[in-house]
Protein backbone atom coordinates (compact mmCIF):
# COMPACT_ATOMS: atom_id res chain seq x y z
CA UNK A 1 0.00 0.00 0.00
CA UNK A 2 1.07 3.30 -0.80
CA UNK A 3 0.07 6.86 1.77
CA UNK A 4 -1.14 7.92 -1.02
CA UNK A 5 -3.94 5.04 -0.65
CA UNK A 6 -5.02 6.23 2.93
CA UNK A 7 -7.58 9.16 3.97
CA UNK A 8 -4.92 11.81 4.89
CA UNK A 9 -5.17 15.65 4.13
CA UNK A 10 -3.66 17.24 1.33
CA UNK A 11 -0.82 19.09 4.20
CA UNK A 12 0.04 15.95 5.52
CA UNK A 13 0.17 14.10 1.95
CA UNK A 14 2.53 16.70 0.43
CA UNK A 15 5.23 16.34 3.76
CA UNK A 16 4.89 12.34 2.95
CA UNK A 17 5.87 13.30 -0.76
CA UNK A 18 8.61 15.41 0.63
CA UNK A 19 9.97 13.20 2.93
CA UNK A 20 9.68 10.73 0.59
CA UNK A 21 7.47 8.01 2.55
CA UNK A 22 5.82 5.92 0.05
CA UNK A 23 5.28 2.47 0.91
CA UNK A 24 3.03 2.12 3.94
CA UNK A 25 4.91 -0.36 6.89
CA UNK A 26 2.72 -3.50 7.91
CA UNK A 27 2.17 -1.66 11.32
CA UNK A 28 1.08 1.71 9.61
CA UNK A 29 -1.08 -0.21 7.00
CA UNK A 30 -3.26 -1.94 9.81
CA UNK A 31 -3.16 1.34 12.31
CA UNK A 32 -3.99 4.33 10.23
CA UNK A 33 -6.97 3.35 8.74
CA UNK A 34 -8.57 2.12 12.29
CA UNK A 35 -7.53 5.66 14.25
CA UNK A 36 -8.40 7.92 11.71
CA UNK A 37 -11.86 6.11 12.29
CA UNK A 38 -11.39 7.28 15.66
CA UNK A 39 -11.63 4.07 17.42
CA UNK A 40 -9.22 2.61 20.35
CA UNK A 41 -6.29 0.83 19.43
CA UNK A 42 -3.73 -1.41 20.84
CA UNK A 43 -0.68 -1.89 18.40
CA UNK A 44 2.12 -4.25 19.10
CA UNK A 45 5.37 -3.65 16.75
CA UNK A 46 8.78 -4.05 17.56
CA UNK A 47 11.28 -0.58 17.43
CA UNK A 48 12.17 0.56 14.15
CA UNK A 49 8.57 -0.63 12.48
CA UNK A 50 7.47 3.04 11.82
CA UNK A 51 4.88 3.20 14.61
CA UNK A 52 5.69 6.42 15.40
CA UNK A 53 4.36 7.64 12.09
CA UNK A 54 1.24 5.24 12.77
CA UNK A 55 -0.22 7.17 15.44
CA UNK A 56 1.42 10.47 14.60
CA UNK A 57 -0.21 11.30 10.95
CA UNK A 58 -3.60 10.29 12.53
CA UNK A 59 -3.01 12.44 15.51
CA UNK A 60 -1.99 15.33 13.09
CA UNK A 61 -5.13 15.01 11.28
CA UNK A 62 -7.66 15.66 13.83
CA UNK A 63 -5.95 18.60 15.44
CA UNK A 64 -7.97 22.47 15.21
CA UNK A 65 -4.69 24.33 14.71
CA UNK A 66 -7.06 27.51 14.94
CA UNK A 67 -7.33 26.42 18.78
CA UNK A 68 -4.18 26.55 20.55
CA UNK A 69 -5.22 24.67 22.97
CA UNK A 70 -3.70 20.86 24.44
CA UNK A 71 -5.24 18.46 21.77
CA UNK A 72 -3.33 15.47 21.87
CA UNK A 73 -1.05 13.98 24.43
CA UNK A 74 2.03 11.43 23.84
CA UNK A 75 3.09 9.80 27.01
CA UNK A 76 7.01 8.08 26.54
CA UNK A 77 9.04 5.82 29.19
CA UNK A 78 12.75 8.09 28.42
CA UNK A 79 13.20 11.74 27.76
CA UNK A 80 15.44 10.30 24.72
CA UNK A 81 12.05 9.08 23.06
CA UNK A 82 10.37 12.16 24.05
CA UNK A 83 12.23 14.33 22.13
CA UNK A 84 12.33 11.53 19.27
CA UNK A 85 9.02 11.36 19.24
CA UNK A 86 8.05 14.92 19.90
CA UNK A 87 10.72 15.94 16.50
CA UNK A 88 8.74 13.04 14.41
CA UNK A 89 5.23 14.79 15.01
CA UNK A 90 6.97 17.90 14.51
CA UNK A 91 8.64 17.14 11.16
CA UNK A 92 5.40 15.23 9.81
CA UNK A 93 3.28 18.67 10.82
CA UNK A 94 5.56 21.05 9.46
CA UNK A 95 3.07 21.80 6.68
CA UNK A 96 0.33 22.49 9.22
CA UNK A 97 0.88 26.25 9.81
CA UNK A 98 1.48 27.41 13.68
CA UNK A 99 1.58 23.72 14.65
CA UNK A 100 3.06 23.67 18.62
CA UNK A 101 4.00 20.93 19.70
CA UNK A 102 6.14 20.60 23.08
CA UNK A 103 8.09 17.91 24.33
CA UNK A 104 7.79 17.63 28.41
CA UNK A 105 10.43 15.57 30.12
CA UNK A 106 12.01 15.79 33.33
CA UNK A 107 15.98 16.38 33.68
CA UNK A 108 15.35 19.81 32.55
CA UNK A 109 13.90 22.89 34.49
CA UNK A 110 10.32 23.13 35.01
CA UNK A 111 9.43 26.46 34.41
CA UNK A 112 10.32 26.98 30.80
CA UNK A 113 8.01 24.27 30.31
CA UNK A 114 5.07 25.90 32.75
CA UNK A 115 5.52 29.19 30.63
CA UNK A 116 5.21 27.23 27.20
CA UNK A 117 1.70 25.35 28.08
CA UNK A 118 1.25 29.20 29.57
CA UNK A 119 1.21 30.44 25.74
CA UNK A 120 -0.86 27.07 24.57
CA UNK A 121 -0.02 24.11 22.32
CA UNK A 122 -1.63 21.91 20.68
CA UNK A 123 0.53 18.27 20.94
CA UNK A 124 2.65 17.67 23.85
CA UNK A 125 4.75 14.69 24.28
CA UNK A 126 6.12 14.04 27.78
CA UNK A 127 7.01 11.46 30.63
CA UNK A 128 4.98 9.97 33.22
CA UNK A 129 6.77 11.94 36.19
CA UNK A 130 6.73 15.30 34.25
CA UNK A 131 3.40 15.50 32.98
CA UNK A 132 2.00 14.29 36.53
CA UNK A 133 4.22 17.33 37.87
CA UNK A 134 2.90 20.00 35.58
CA UNK A 135 -0.75 18.31 36.24
CA UNK A 136 0.01 19.14 40.06
CA UNK A 137 0.77 22.28 39.89
CA UNK A 138 -2.28 23.32 37.30
CA UNK A 139 -0.14 23.96 34.47
CA UNK A 140 -1.04 21.23 31.87
CA UNK A 141 -4.85 21.43 30.93
CA UNK A 142 -6.47 17.95 30.03
CA UNK A 143 -9.78 19.03 29.55
CA UNK A 144 -9.96 19.16 25.85
CA UNK A 145 -7.29 16.08 25.01
CA UNK A 146 -8.83 14.08 22.13
CA UNK A 147 -6.03 11.75 21.73
CA UNK A 148 -4.09 9.89 24.52
CA UNK A 149 -0.96 7.91 23.28
CA UNK A 150 0.81 5.46 25.24
CA UNK A 151 4.04 4.85 23.50
CA UNK A 152 5.85 1.43 24.84
CA UNK A 153 3.54 1.33 27.44
CA UNK A 154 5.36 -2.14 28.27
CA UNK A 155 8.43 -0.33 29.47
CA UNK A 156 6.55 2.34 31.21
CA UNK A 157 5.39 -0.48 33.27
CA UNK A 158 8.54 -2.02 33.77
CA UNK A 159 9.91 1.37 35.04
CA UNK A 160 7.54 1.83 37.90
CA UNK A 161 5.08 4.13 35.99
CA UNK A 162 1.62 2.21 36.31
CA UNK A 163 0.38 4.88 39.34
CA UNK A 164 0.86 7.44 37.36
CA UNK A 165 0.04 6.58 33.96
CA UNK A 166 -3.41 5.74 35.52
CA UNK A 167 -3.61 9.13 37.77
CA UNK A 168 -2.90 11.15 34.03
CA UNK A 169 -5.62 8.89 32.61
CA UNK A 170 -8.00 9.37 35.07
CA UNK A 171 -7.62 13.26 34.62
CA UNK A 172 -8.25 12.91 30.97
CA UNK A 173 -12.13 13.39 29.17
CA UNK A 174 -13.63 10.20 28.61
CA UNK A 175 -14.66 10.90 24.64
CA UNK A 176 -11.11 10.77 24.44
CA UNK A 177 -9.44 8.21 22.09
CA UNK A 178 -6.67 6.04 23.49
CA UNK A 179 -3.85 4.48 21.70
CA UNK A 180 -1.78 1.89 23.03
CA UNK A 181 1.30 0.76 21.45
CA UNK A 182 3.41 -1.91 23.39
CA UNK A 183 6.44 -4.55 22.27
CA UNK A 184 4.87 -7.04 24.63
CA UNK A 185 1.82 -7.63 26.24
CA UNK A 186 2.27 -8.97 29.95
CA UNK A 187 -1.00 -9.04 31.97
CA UNK A 188 -0.50 -6.17 33.00
CA UNK A 189 -1.17 -4.59 29.70
CA UNK A 190 -4.24 -6.19 28.95
CA UNK A 191 -5.31 -4.81 32.58
CA UNK A 192 -4.89 -1.03 31.59
CA UNK A 193 -6.59 -1.73 28.14
CA UNK A 194 -9.28 -2.95 29.55
CA UNK A 195 -9.44 0.02 32.34
CA UNK A 196 -9.14 2.91 30.03
CA UNK A 197 -9.97 1.75 26.18
CA UNK A 198 -13.27 1.41 24.79
CA UNK A 199 -13.47 -1.59 22.55
CA UNK A 200 -10.11 -1.40 21.10
CA UNK A 201 -9.04 -2.77 17.71
CA UNK A 202 -6.01 -5.16 18.38
CA UNK A 203 -3.33 -4.88 15.73
CA UNK A 204 -0.29 -7.43 15.78
CA UNK A 205 2.51 -7.05 13.13
CA UNK A 206 4.20 -11.12 13.33
CA UNK A 207 8.00 -10.23 14.63
CA UNK A 208 8.55 -12.83 11.88
CA UNK A 209 7.44 -10.87 9.03
CA UNK A 210 9.46 -7.46 9.85
CA UNK A 211 12.91 -9.40 11.44
CA UNK A 212 15.45 -7.90 9.93
CA UNK A 213 18.30 -10.04 8.67
CA UNK A 214 20.82 -9.98 11.21
CA UNK A 215 24.12 -12.25 11.92
CA UNK A 216 23.55 -13.27 15.33
CA UNK A 217 27.20 -14.40 17.05
CA UNK A 218 27.91 -14.94 20.58
CA UNK A 219 31.44 -15.86 21.91
CA UNK A 220 31.93 -17.81 25.52
CA UNK A 221 34.40 -16.14 27.70
CA UNK A 222 35.09 -16.03 31.74
CA UNK A 223 33.27 -12.76 33.94
CA UNK A 224 36.53 -11.08 33.82
CA UNK A 225 37.69 -11.75 30.71
CA UNK A 226 34.77 -9.78 29.36
CA UNK A 227 36.26 -6.03 28.97
CA UNK A 228 39.58 -7.91 27.24
CA UNK A 229 37.06 -9.57 24.66
CA UNK A 230 35.14 -6.41 24.01
CA UNK A 231 38.46 -5.04 22.82
CA UNK A 232 39.13 -7.82 20.08
CA UNK A 233 35.93 -8.31 19.08
CA UNK A 234 35.72 -4.42 18.46
CA UNK A 235 39.09 -4.97 16.68
CA UNK A 236 37.82 -7.51 14.44
CA UNK A 237 34.66 -5.95 13.22
CA UNK A 238 35.57 -2.24 13.51
CA UNK A 239 32.28 -1.60 13.51
CA UNK A 240 31.90 2.98 12.93
CA UNK A 241 28.53 2.70 14.46
CA UNK A 242 27.87 0.25 17.42
CA UNK A 243 25.63 0.57 20.99
CA UNK A 244 27.23 -1.86 23.78
CA UNK A 245 24.70 -2.69 26.30
CA UNK A 246 25.43 -3.74 30.01
CA UNK A 247 22.92 -4.53 32.43
CA UNK A 248 23.79 -2.01 35.49
CA UNK A 249 25.29 1.59 35.60
CA UNK A 250 28.44 0.84 37.07
CA UNK A 251 29.15 -1.27 34.31
CA UNK A 252 28.99 2.21 31.91
CA UNK A 253 31.03 3.93 33.80
CA UNK A 254 33.41 0.93 34.27
CA UNK A 255 33.59 0.09 30.62
CA UNK A 256 33.06 3.55 29.31
CA UNK A 257 36.82 4.43 31.20
CA UNK A 258 38.66 0.92 30.07
CA UNK A 259 37.12 1.61 26.08
CA UNK A 260 38.54 5.24 26.11
CA UNK A 261 42.14 4.00 27.83
CA UNK A 262 42.66 1.51 25.10
CA UNK A 263 42.18 4.24 22.68
CA UNK A 264 38.42 3.25 21.17
CA UNK A 265 36.12 6.46 20.49
CA UNK A 266 33.47 5.79 22.90
CA UNK A 267 31.30 7.39 25.32
CA UNK A 268 28.25 6.17 28.03
CA UNK A 269 24.81 6.83 28.48
CA UNK A 270 23.44 6.24 31.78
CA UNK A 271 20.69 7.25 33.63
CA UNK A 272 22.61 9.69 36.41
CA UNK A 273 23.67 12.06 33.37
CA UNK A 274 22.03 15.26 33.52
CA UNK A 275 20.12 16.23 29.82
CA UNK A 276 22.04 18.37 28.52
CA UNK A 277 25.33 16.27 29.07
CA UNK A 278 22.71 12.99 27.17
CA UNK A 279 21.88 15.30 24.67
CA UNK A 280 25.80 16.10 24.02
CA UNK A 281 26.49 12.15 24.03
CA UNK A 282 23.67 11.38 22.01
CA UNK A 283 24.91 14.17 19.46
CA UNK A 284 28.41 13.09 19.02
CA UNK A 285 27.04 9.49 18.49
CA UNK A 286 25.00 10.27 15.87
CA UNK A 287 27.00 12.25 13.90
CA UNK A 288 30.09 9.34 14.14
CA UNK A 289 32.33 11.63 16.43
CA UNK A 290 31.52 8.53 18.96
CA UNK A 291 32.06 5.49 17.11
CA UNK A 292 30.89 3.17 20.41
CA UNK A 293 28.11 4.23 22.60
CA UNK A 294 27.99 2.02 25.74
CA UNK A 295 24.12 2.12 27.57
CA UNK A 296 21.82 0.66 29.97
CA UNK A 297 18.30 -0.53 28.56
CA UNK A 298 16.72 2.12 29.78
CA UNK A 299 19.53 5.35 29.26
CA UNK A 300 19.10 3.44 25.87
CA UNK A 301 15.58 3.62 25.41
CA UNK A 302 14.27 5.87 22.09
CA UNK A 303 17.83 5.39 20.62
CA UNK A 304 17.06 5.67 17.07
CA UNK A 305 20.40 5.77 15.05
CA UNK A 306 20.42 5.65 11.31
CA UNK A 307 23.07 2.66 9.68
CA UNK A 308 24.13 1.37 13.40
CA UNK A 309 26.66 -1.72 12.05
CA UNK A 310 27.01 -3.70 15.35
CA UNK A 311 25.33 -4.35 18.36
CA UNK A 312 26.99 -6.00 21.37
CA UNK A 313 25.54 -7.52 24.82
CA UNK A 314 28.32 -7.49 27.06
CA UNK A 315 25.72 -8.65 29.77
CA UNK A 316 23.21 -11.09 28.53
CA UNK A 317 19.38 -9.87 29.56
CA UNK A 318 17.91 -12.21 32.17
CA UNK A 319 14.47 -11.91 29.95
CA UNK A 320 14.73 -12.62 25.89
CA UNK A 321 12.23 -9.17 25.18
CA UNK A 322 14.98 -6.52 26.06
CA UNK A 323 17.43 -8.70 23.97
CA UNK A 324 15.07 -8.60 21.06
CA UNK A 325 14.91 -4.74 21.78
CA UNK A 326 18.80 -4.14 21.46
CA UNK A 327 19.34 -5.79 18.56
CA UNK A 328 16.62 -4.58 16.36
CA UNK A 329 18.56 -1.10 16.36
CA UNK A 330 20.79 -2.92 13.89
CA UNK A 331 20.28 -4.31 10.46
CA UNK A 332 17.73 -1.47 9.37
CA UNK A 333 17.32 -0.21 5.80
CA UNK A 334 18.17 -3.10 3.96
CA UNK A 335 21.68 -4.09 5.52
CA UNK A 336 22.40 -7.10 7.14
CA UNK A 337 22.78 -6.19 10.86
CA UNK A 338 25.45 -7.80 13.36
CA UNK A 339 24.50 -9.05 17.09
CA UNK A 340 27.48 -10.02 19.39
CA UNK A 341 26.38 -11.47 22.58
CA UNK A 342 29.76 -12.07 25.48
CA UNK A 343 28.56 -15.19 26.82
CA UNK A 344 30.04 -16.46 30.75
CA UNK A 345 28.59 -19.86 31.78
CA UNK A 346 25.74 -18.05 33.89
CA UNK A 347 24.65 -16.79 30.77
CA UNK A 348 24.37 -19.72 28.91
CA UNK A 349 20.64 -20.46 30.40
CA UNK A 350 19.18 -17.02 29.52
CA UNK A 351 21.12 -17.96 26.04
CA UNK A 352 18.54 -20.79 25.43
CA UNK A 353 15.57 -18.76 27.15
CA UNK A 354 16.48 -16.23 23.94
CA UNK A 355 16.67 -19.16 21.49
CA UNK A 356 13.25 -21.07 22.19
CA UNK A 357 12.02 -17.46 22.46
CA UNK A 358 12.92 -16.03 19.17
CA UNK A 359 13.00 -19.39 16.66
CA UNK A 360 17.38 -18.46 16.18
CA UNK A 361 20.09 -20.22 17.18
CA UNK A 362 22.98 -18.15 17.74
CA UNK A 363 25.78 -18.73 16.20
CA UNK A 364 29.17 -19.85 18.72
CA UNK A 365 32.08 -18.09 17.15
CA UNK A 366 35.42 -19.29 18.52
CA UNK A 367 37.41 -16.49 20.25
CA UNK A 368 41.23 -18.40 18.56
CA UNK A 369 39.98 -16.19 15.20
CA UNK A 370 39.80 -12.62 17.11
CA UNK A 371 43.13 -10.66 17.40
CA UNK A 372 44.89 -10.43 20.44
CA UNK A 373 42.91 -7.44 22.78
CA UNK A 374 46.48 -5.32 22.78
CA UNK A 375 46.33 -5.67 19.04
CA UNK A 376 48.32 -2.68 17.46
CA UNK A 377 48.36 -3.68 14.13
CA UNK A 378 47.04 -0.44 12.47
CA UNK A 379 43.34 -1.05 13.11
CA UNK A 380 42.32 2.60 14.82
CA UNK A 381 38.71 2.53 16.76
CA UNK A 382 38.92 6.79 16.60
CA UNK A 383 36.16 8.27 15.33
CA UNK A 384 36.52 10.48 12.16
CA UNK A 385 34.64 13.39 13.15
CA UNK A 386 34.14 15.70 15.72
CA UNK A 387 31.59 17.77 16.94
CA UNK A 388 31.12 21.56 17.51
CA UNK A 389 27.91 23.16 19.28
CA UNK A 390 26.34 26.46 18.18
CA UNK A 391 24.39 28.42 20.83
CA UNK A 392 21.59 28.93 18.53
CA UNK A 393 18.91 26.43 17.46
CA UNK A 394 15.33 25.89 16.05
CA UNK A 395 13.51 28.07 17.90
CA UNK A 396 15.98 31.26 17.10
CA UNK A 397 15.21 30.68 13.40
CA UNK A 398 18.57 29.01 13.17
CA UNK A 399 18.78 26.93 10.06
CA UNK A 400 20.95 23.31 8.81
CA UNK A 401 21.29 25.73 5.63
CA UNK A 402 22.75 29.16 7.56
CA UNK A 403 25.47 26.70 9.90
CA UNK A 404 26.65 24.69 6.04
CA UNK A 405 26.99 28.55 4.41
CA UNK A 406 29.09 30.05 7.12
CA UNK A 407 31.12 27.05 7.51
CA UNK A 408 31.73 26.51 3.38
CA UNK A 409 31.07 30.54 2.52
CA UNK A 410 33.87 33.17 1.96
CA UNK A 411 34.80 33.16 5.88
CA UNK A 412 34.40 29.22 6.27
CA UNK A 413 36.46 28.25 3.46
CA UNK A 414 35.77 24.69 4.23
CA UNK A 415 34.71 22.14 1.37
CA UNK A 416 30.96 20.77 2.13
CA UNK A 417 32.78 17.24 2.25
CA UNK A 418 34.69 18.47 5.71
CA UNK A 419 31.64 18.51 6.95
CA UNK A 420 28.84 16.22 8.45
CA UNK A 421 25.49 15.83 10.18
CA UNK A 422 23.61 19.52 11.34
CA UNK A 423 21.79 18.49 14.35
CA UNK A 424 19.05 21.52 15.46
CA UNK A 425 17.88 21.67 18.84
CA UNK A 426 15.62 24.03 20.19
CA UNK A 427 18.15 26.65 21.32
CA UNK A 428 21.94 24.95 20.13
CA UNK A 429 23.10 23.17 17.56
CA UNK A 430 25.86 20.58 16.92
CA UNK A 431 27.60 20.16 13.44
CA UNK A 432 30.28 17.57 12.51
CA UNK A 433 33.31 18.44 11.36
CA UNK A 434 36.12 15.98 9.80
CA UNK A 435 38.72 15.16 12.12
CA UNK A 436 41.80 17.42 11.05
CA UNK A 437 39.88 20.53 10.24
CA UNK A 438 38.10 21.08 13.87
CA UNK A 439 40.40 23.46 14.93
CA UNK A 440 40.19 25.48 11.57
CA UNK A 441 36.60 24.97 11.77
CA UNK A 442 35.80 26.33 15.52
CA UNK A 443 38.29 29.55 15.30
CA UNK A 444 36.46 30.60 11.94
CA UNK A 445 32.96 29.95 13.94
CA UNK A 446 34.42 31.96 16.15
CA UNK A 447 36.06 34.67 14.13
CA UNK A 448 32.76 35.23 11.86
CA UNK A 449 28.78 35.38 12.08
CA UNK A 450 26.35 33.55 11.10
CA UNK A 451 23.28 35.04 9.34
CA UNK A 452 25.36 38.04 10.44
CA UNK A 453 25.18 37.58 14.32
CA UNK A 454 28.01 36.24 17.22
CA UNK A 455 27.39 33.10 18.65
CA UNK A 456 29.21 31.14 21.13
CA UNK A 457 30.60 28.08 19.40
CA UNK A 458 31.68 25.30 21.68
CA UNK A 459 34.29 22.10 20.80
CA UNK A 460 32.40 18.64 22.24
CA UNK A 461 34.67 16.47 23.58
Amino acid sequence: MDFSALALSPPLQQVLQELDFQTVTPIQAQSIPVLLQGRDLVGQARTGSGKTAAFALPLLQKIQLQQRRLQALVLCPTRELCAQVAGEIRRLGRRLPGLQVLALAGGQPVWPQVNALEKGAHVAVGTPGRILDLLQRKALDTRQLTTVVLDEADRMLDMGFREDMERILGVTPPTRQTVLFSATFPPDIEALSRTFQKEPVRVTVVEADAAPDIQQLCYACAPEEKTALLLRVLRQYQPASAIVFCNLKATVVELTRALAEAGVSADGLQGDLEQSERDRVMARFRNRSTRVLIATDVAGRGIDVEALDAVVNFDVPSQPEPYVHRIGRTGRAGRRGLAIALVTPNDERKVEGIELATGVKLERASVETLPPADATSGVSLAADWETLSISAGRKDKMRPGDILGALTGEAGGLNASDIGKIELHDHHAYVAITKGLVRVALQRLRDGRIKGRKYRIDWVR
